[in-house]
């Protein structure tokens, strides 16, 4: 006969496991709410880099056209599904109704940021070879766009997306983690999702292109150089229950889409961040 008759406690509040669960980069872009369609297109318009003229030997002044370029997002339908029968949450760990709900909204976050991320590396204006992030790079690709009329002087509209080593590299520069230089400081206060510094936002981001290797792509950009279009009105994020098969679900839907409108406001920071992986 046994002595003890240990009992094991389950704890019912489930932890949330390390996910990416926001979409932090549709902020940073040109944002469409598509009413109706599967295609959203932005007008970028300019003068074509015109020059003043004067008037001509026959009195009148020459009349030139405005350079206007449409770009065009397609949208598609994204989901996630996820189904669960009444036994399984019956007998599982935890309130799974509720995770259903919390996994599922974050898959479609992460489709969001992914689909402007795809959009991103198709941009073609870079630093150079690859290399480890330094106050030279950063100055770098905000010359760059400012060489390309991108009005970099617009802190509300300038942003960085770079990756967990990127910031860790900067972390290390006293123009970044000092007071006398940073509005939005890094070492003190609450988390948060943006830092500025250099007059541009900054935002760490997980899972851009190569993240973790050798090449790693980081991004600089101006908000109207990215767009990206979303039926808000379609977002759809029911929960519901079969009775005739004895499940519960719950599924997310977006119809969704990005583009890159001007590549010459957009930099890709070439980095290396093979030194900052676990062993």
């Amino acid at each position: 006969m046994a002595e003890t008759a240990f009992q094991t406690q389950y704890r019912q509040e489930f932890i949330a496991g390390f996910e990416d669960m926001q979409s932090v980069l549709r902020t940073t872009c040109v944002t469409e709410a598509v009413i109706k369609g599967d295609t959203a297109t932005f007008l970028v318009a300019d003068s074509g880099s015109a020059s003043a003229v004067t008037r001509g030997v026959n009195g009148l002044i020459p009349a030139r056209a405005d350079d206007l370029t449409q770009t065009s997002a397609t949208l598609a339908e994204w989901h996630d599904l996820v189904r669960k029968s009444n036994f399984n949450i019956f007998a599982s760990q935890g309130n799974q109704r509720q995770i259903m709900q919390h996994t599922s909204m974050g898959v479609i976050n992460r489709k969001i940021d992914d689909d402007i991320i795809a959009q991103l590396d198709t941009a073609t204006v870079d630093t150079g070879a690859y290399a480890t992030a330094s106050l030279d790079m950063v100055i770098k690709s905000k010359v760059i766009l400012g060489n390309a009329f991108v009005p970099t002087q617009e802190e509300d509209n300038m942003f960085a997306v770079v990756t967990p080593a990127f910031i860790g590299y900067l972390m290390q520069i006293p123009e970044f983690s000092s007071s006398d230089y940073v509005e939005s400081k890094p070492l003190n206060g609450p988390a948060r999702r943006f830092r500025r510094w250099a007059g541009v936002n900054w935002i760490e981001h997980p899972r851009l292109t190569g993240v973790g290797t050798a090449s790693e792509k980081c991004y600089m950009f101006h908000r109207n150089s990215i767009g990206h279009a979303a039926n808000i009105a379609g977002l759809d994020c029911p929960v519901g229950y079969d009775e005739e098969q004895a499940y519960s679900w719950s599924r997310c839907s977006i119809d969704m889409g990005s583009a890159l409108l001007q590549n010459t406001g957009v930099v890709q920071m070439k980095h290396d961040g093979s030194a900052y992986v676990g062993a």
